[in-house]
């Protein structure tokens, strides 16, 4: 028996059709738009032109923030809690106090304090070891009596660290050494502690020198010990008051490029004061730098720029322990990783872990990453970024905003265009635009955000030096740069190495068991069974 035809349901056909007519209709509509797509695109351009345009602020904010004006909003997870509503009045102009009365700050809101308590309290879970030495030392005061004056990137971690100190007796005043890097909220947390402290996300250069000068300059205060990183508070004080180094004991120092100033001082015959050399610490060295940037080096590339690392041709200019965390990490992703390099050694372990060195002219054309890890200046010059390809990102790595020379690309016949906060498009006559990250300046902390665990090795190891330096008896430290002491008197029954000390104090968040030497062990190796189990002479 056959099956009659199926018919169709009264009113479908006619439906149908009518879809067909509307589908047709819709069709023809996006046809036309994408005929007049080229008049269409250049006024969104216009637009967007218009949109990027940024208000130029009358007063202390220099050009180069007026071009980039967004450098004060939120992107990252870092500054989340900054309220734009009042990013007009600088915080120079604003009086603020704290609930205990205090004004003795300036950061961009007070009441964004909360925020940042948390910010600090979550920090503090993951930096056990700084946590420790504060329960362990926090009874002797080691640091009783010490003046600190600080300059270092302000946020969650570093409060913990600065927290520390003055659980351990100090009094601290403290100001940033980069102006994206500050966290607003976390800078409001301190401030409302009762930490002296002057530093905002977007500081103009002179407020930078603003923020260092109030922590310097303080009627009835006077430091007797300096951290810095990046050496800006160091010249600082010898610029404007050298008088200060009578009483300071000492001077502690973490970057490449503020221990590279020391020693330069050092050899002039200028450095008046010892200085500790932080950033050549084992711990500082092989794990700031090397493990940090290997992490936070996509954490900042990634927030700023959606780039897909497979497959990219990638140009790393400098091979030390900064350079050599990101190229592990860039290489783990799929990218073709080209080295640069003035020091045969650092090119040889590049050539045997299987990236090209080459000169930067070289490949220049064909990158579409530039990132400098040097400590250096101009080594990425305008005829270099002349050279670039089109959307070639370009990004520093290193403390100092030198290794750009972003200087030269405020040019009338450039544009600059702010796309996101921390991006911008330097456009060229011709069209080709170069993504400049954070304005040549470190790219991590500016960016994005970088690993508590890493910095909490860091901090210990500065708190450990501020302890050294100001406790160490006259005559053991001369007007020179030293390297962190393998040994540490800390009390006469109390004696620390202090690489090996920080280390063991962070193995317990792994649950790592070291194996003990036998007593024979010990003799035959000529070692202590306690330490230290490695010579000074011996290179991790």
């Amino acid at each position: 028996m056959s099956m009659p035809d199926a018919m169709p349901l009264p009113g479908v056909g006619e439906e149908l059709k009518q879809a067909k007519e509307i589908e047709d209709a819709e069709k023809y509509s996006f046809m036309a738009t994408v005929t007049k797509a080229p008049k269409k695109q250049i006024q969104f351009a216009d637009d967007m032109q218009e949109f990027t345009k940024f208000p130029t602020k009358t007063g202390r904010r220099s050009l180069s923030r007026s071009i980039s004006q967004s450098s004060t909003d939120s992107y990252s997870s870092a500054a989340s809690y900054t309220d734009s509503s009042d990013d007009e009045v600088s915080p120079r102009e604003k009086q603020q106090t704290n609930s205990k009365g205090s004004s003795n700050f300036c950061v961009k809101n007070i009441k964004q304090a909360e925020f940042g308590r948390r910010e600090i309290e979550i920090a503090e879970q993951d930096m056990s070891a700084l946590i420790s030495l504060r329960k362990r030392a926090q009874g002797e005061k080691p640091l009783a009596g010490a003046k600190i004056v600080g300059c270092t990137h302000i946020t969650a971690q570093t409060a913990v660290l600065i927290e520390t100190l003055c659980a351990l007796g100090a009094q601290c005043r403290w100001s940033a050494c980069n102006i994206y890097s500050t966290q607003n909220e976390v800078a409001a947390a301190l401030a409302e502690a009762g930490v002296a402290v002057f530093a905002w996300k977007g500081e103009s250069e002179d407020d930078f020198w603003w923020c260092i000068d109030r922590c310097v300059n303080m009627d009835g205060w006077q430091a007797n010990m300096i951290l810095d990183d990046g050496g800006d508070l160091t010249h600082w004080v010898y610029k404007k008051y050298p008088n200060v180094f009578k009483k300071i004991r000492g001077i502690v120092e973490e970057s490449v490029t503020g221990v590279h100033r020391l020693y330069q001082l050092s050899k002039a015959g200028k450095l008046c004061v010892p200085a500790m050399n932080v950033n050549d610490s084992v711990t500082k060295q092989k794990f700031d730098n090397l493990y940090c940037c290997r992490e936070s080096i996509l954490d900042g590339l990634k927030r700023t720029t959606d780039v897909m690392f497979g497959g990219k041709q990638v140009v790393v200019c400098g091979y030390g322990e900064v350079g050599k965390g990101c190229c592990a990490a860039l290489k783990a992703l799929g990218a073709i990783v080209y080295i640069t390099e003035i020091d045969p050694i650092c090119a040889l372990q590049a050539c045997m872990d299987g990236f090209r060195v080459v000169k930067l002219n070289e490949v220049i054309r064909q990158v579409d990453v530039v990132i400098t890890c040097t400590g250096n200046k101009n080594v990425v010059t305008r005829e270099h970024l002349d050279r670039m390809k089109n959307s070639c990102i370009v990004c520093n790595m290193g403390h100092s905003n030198t290794e750009i020379d972003v200087t030269s690309l405020r040019t009338p016949e450039l544009t600059w265009e702010r796309v996101r906060s921390q991006v911008d498009h330097v456009i060229w006559p011709d069209g080709k635009r170069v993504v400049l990250l954070a304005e040549g300046r470190l790219l991590n902390l500016s960016c994005s955000t970088v690993p508590t665990f890493v910095l909490s090795i860091t901090a210990t190891t500065q708190a450990l030096a501020l302890i050294e330096l100001y406790n160490a008896p006259e005559g053991r430290y001369k007007q020179d740069v030293y390297l962190l002491p393998k040994k540490m008197v800390c009390s006469p029954a109390t004696l620390l190495f202090l690489d090996e000390y920080v280390a063991s104090l962070h193995l317990p968040s792994f649950d790592a068991h070291l194996t003990e030497l036998t007593d024979d062990q010990a003799k035959y190796l000529g070692l202590n069974k306690n330490g230290p189990f490695k010579p000074n002479y011996y290179r991790y």
